[in-house]
């Protein structure tokens, strides 16, 4: 059963969804767009409304053919006490990019894995966004910051980039 045009729960800033925008995108599902403001009134997926929707409390959402699903991991950093995220996010996307700068060294082509956009090519884009927010030297990770360059593109990675999205702030905005 249709239940009309699919809608994303989403933050502007979230990896999560910036995920889920560009498969939508690659797949050329057309959607409607609800921003979650995650910091305003004290973060509105606490909303009574929103948990109704998402008892996890979490962006992103998406309801699609009157099913909702939903993931997220903004939850782990605000376990980090304030003053350790940033040296606790660059830690953890050092690590992780340790080894996916040696996984591609034998799965690479154009993209992650050969020359077709895979979920790793999904993943990796928010990631390296990440990084970049956190101030992660990409220096020693050449072959993850081409990848991503390739990638960014790519329509369905520049229409669902941060910057483009309805709830971004101005000052954010491309």
């Amino acid at each position: 059963m249709q239940a009309g045009k699919p809608i994303l729960y989403s933050y502007f800033r979230s990896s999560c969804s910036w995920r889920v925008r560009i498969a939508l995108a690659l797949k050329g599902i057309d959607y409607e767009t609800v921003p979650i403001n995650l910091i305003k009134d004290g973060g509105q997926q606490f909303s009574k409304d929103f948990q109704a929707l998402n008892p996890m409390k979490q962006v992103p959402a998406l309801k699609i053919d009157g099913i909702t699903i939903h993931q997220s991991n903004l939850s782990v950093l605000k376990q980090v006490r304030e003053e350790m995220q940033l040296t606790w996010a660059q830690n953890a996307i050092t690590s992780g990019f340790n080894a996916l700068e040696q996984i591609l060294q034998s799965t690479a082509g154009i993209y992650c894995v050969g020359d077709e956009v895979t979920m790793a090519d999904l993943c990796l884009v928010p990631q390296v966004a990440n990084a970049e927010r956190f101030k992660v030297d990409l220096t020693p990770y050449p072959t993850i910051s081409s990848i991503n360059k390739r990638l960014l593109v790519l329509e369905a990675f520049q229409v669902s980039h941060p910057c483009r999205q309805p709830d971004t702030p101005t000052e954010l905005r491309a």
